[in-house]
């Protein structure tokens, strides 16, 4: 019933206040106002004051950082497909979760032994899969799967290739222990198209700078492919180094790329690169400080994670 009265009168002081006004304008040469029109002027006055006051919008209760960069109390773990495919051992459903988390860290273990620009694996398929735990504190996955060189594109052959993943269990984070067998690996070697591409970059005439690859469309030219493909091998190394029981990393872009000199003929870059990290959703930021030539392959100098909330201080690991 309140707010039906409150509601009424401010109909009414709005039309009172609309008219005075009017009644303003329209005898703004007719000499001196009334009293009563003094009034209702200063009533007017008061009643818009309030309603601005009524209409502004309170100052945030908190300035503190947003609940995303401060964490929860008690973070949960990311969560598996489900609770038996985590304890399970034996054999495991190749598409699932833990199945499908190994094969990718013996990915990430395949690419920094054998990528390079023009050479970078992706999973094609898990074909089989076991898991057992070790009296050493862990768990060991067995696996058989298939890889393709994304170099290649869809028309590349596929690579049949075997490994065990060991996640040890203890206090500090431990990177994953792979052990690994492709066939016909040792017929990967350097192509005449590494040689062209490294004569070309080692001593530019400008460097090399970009930005964004992909773009937010999944555009990328084609002679900035080679750069992303050696950013793709070399995130590998930490992908392999921070994965756990708990993640599956991938890259999902290079934010920036910058060449820098070398006095050792190695293609210096400088990147930066966002890992999404499939459990938790998460997508982190490195630093990279890279270096590659067709003999020394990709080395990865200097690492640096970067937080996004200023108040970090560790990695996710």
């Amino acid at each position: 019933m309140l707010s039906v009265i409150h509601t009424h009168l401010e109909s009414v002081s709005s039309r009172l206040c609309y008219a005075t006004v009017l009644r303003f304008i329209n005898s703004s040469s007719s000499g001196p106002r009334s009293s009563p029109e003094r009034i209702m002027k200063a009533f007017c006055s008061l009643w818009l004051l309030l309603s601005l006051v009524e209409l502004s919008p309170a100052p945030p209760a908190s300035q503190e950082p947003p609940l995303v960069c401060r964490g929860a109390t008690d973070p949960a773990p990311p969560q598996p497909e489900t609770q038996e495919d985590m304890a399970s051992t034996g054999d495991l459903e190749p598409t699932h979760f833990p199945a499908r988390r190994a094969a990718q860290v013996a990915l990430h273990h395949l690419n920094t032994l054998h990528g390079s620009p023009f050479r970078v694996f992706g999973l094609q398929q898990v074909h089989k899969a076991s898991a057992e735990d070790v009296a050493a504190g862990g768990r060991k996955y067995s696996l058989d799967f298939s890889v393709t060189d994304w170099a290649s594109g869809s028309a590349g052959p596929a690579l049949r290739c075997s490994a065990e993943v060991m996640f040890p269990r203890t206090q500090q984070h431990s990177g994953p222990e792979v052990q690994l067998r492709c066939e016909a690996l040792q017929q990967v070697s350097s192509t005449a198209e590494e040689h062209a591409f490294y004569q070309k970059y080692v001593t530019p005439d400008s460097a090399v700078s970009a930005q964004h690859l992909p773009d937010s469309y999944g555009n990328m030219s084609e002679d900035m492919q080679p750069f992303w493909r050696l950013a793709r091998v070399a995130a590998s190394f930490i992908m392999l180094r921070e994965s756990s029981e708990n993640t599956e990393f991938n890259m999902v872009q290079v934010a920036s790329i910058t060449q820098q000199e070398s006095s050792e003929k190695q293609l210096m870059l400088d990147y930066v690169v966002l890992l999404h990290d499939l459990p938790s959703q998460e997508i982190v930021q490195w630093k990279l400080l890279v270096s590659w030539s067709p003999d020394r392959g990709v080395r990865v100098l200097q690492t640096e994670w970067q937080p996004r909330c200023p108040h970090a201080t560790k990695p996710p690991n």
